[in-house]
């Protein structure tokens, strides 16, 4: 590209989902909404679990943790997004643009590696029951979420320094809702490659690793569930893992979605990313909540508390 074609940087315009002012009310409606849900039920959910001495064990510190990096997840982009529609604006700045990616990053690796150790919490407790307690303990718990930050912080940080070293051309036009990487990418005037290297590398490698050992530990699960000789037994042992596994499908089912698109800028694409950053993170507090007893109590406990202290 000619030198004559770049320019110096102060924002970008995120297309979002529609040019059409009359679609755009509803659309701030809907995700306002979702956002709320998002962000009440999830502080419900770390509430409920730091509330209730019970709670206090590795799965549901795994869980707080997750609720925590869900409501951080969808504040990287939403609320962007709802001010751009309430304003009539599409810009974001240069340093907001990359700031949002950053945090994307981070908290969408966290995801990953959450519902990792949290299935790997699972495989201890089904597989080898007697020893849960020891293998579990609160250093190995807090180890595990302290690796989880250092490496999704590492990564972010290194793609965000990356993207700060190229040059852009006149057309800065994101045709997304929010600054999703790889359609930044798209605009930019200087070689990419290391970018597009380490891009599809660290995903492969984040979606990979974890998902394999998820899956690993879900066939070892299972095979332990069906040796149980009662179906009384069988249920239980499944019930203690169906809200996890119902998580960890929608959460790599969306998001195989969201990488797998074609394009990205599509409606296809963005409706995949939707159901990825804003849905997901919204179920997840129902999901949990609805399956389990535990958190079920705690909840009703916090807002019994609530009302009555109102």
């Amino acid at each position: 590209m000619a030198p004559e074609n770049q320019t110096s940087v102060s924002e970008f315009l995120l297309l979002g989902f529609s040019q059409d002012s009359e679609h755009q009310p509803i659309i701030f409606g809907l995700f306002l909404s979702m956002f709320v849900v998002t962000v009440l039920g999830n502080l419900l959910i770390i509430l409920a679990i730091s509330s209730d001495s019970h709670l206090h064990t590795p799965m549901y510190f795994f869980l707080s943790n997750l609720s925590f990096a869900d409501i951080c997840f969808t504040s990287t982009t939403i609320p962007k997004m709802l001010v751009n529609i309430q304003t009539q604006s599409k810009s974001i700045s240069y340093a907001g643009c990359i700031t949002q990616m950053y945090f994307f990053m981070v908290f969408g690796s966290m995801d990953t590696f959450l519902l990792t150790a949290m299935a790997y919490d699972r495989f201890v407790a089904i597989c080898n029951p007697l020893h849960y307690s020891v293998i579990m303990n609160p250093h190995l718990c807090g180890l595990l979420v302290l690796v989880s930050w250092f490496i999704s912080l590492t990564y972010s940080l290194i793609q965000s320094l990356l993207m700060l070293q190229l040059s852009f051309c006149t057309k800065l036009v994101i045709s997304h809702f929010y600054c999703e990487l790889a359609q930044a990418l798209m605009i930019a005037c200087s070689n990419t490659i290391v970018n597009y290297i380490l891009l599809y590398m660290v995903t492969g490698l984040l979606g990979f690793v974890p998902f394999s050992g998820i899956l690993f530990s879900y066939i070892q699960i299972v095979s332990s569930i069906l040796r149980i000789p009662s179906a009384n037994g069988k249920y239980k042992a499944f019930s203690t893992c169906a809200s996890h596994l119902s998580v960890v499908s929608l959460f790599y089912g969306t998001g195989l979605g969201v990488y797998l698109s074609s394009d990205a800028s599509s409606w296809r694409g963005m409706i995949a990313s939707v159901m990825y950053t804003v849905v997901t993170p919204m179920l997840n507090p129902f999901i949990y909540s609805l399956r389990n007893r535990d958190i079920k109590r705690a909840l009703q406990k916090v807002l019994g508390r609530t009302l009555y202290v109102q």
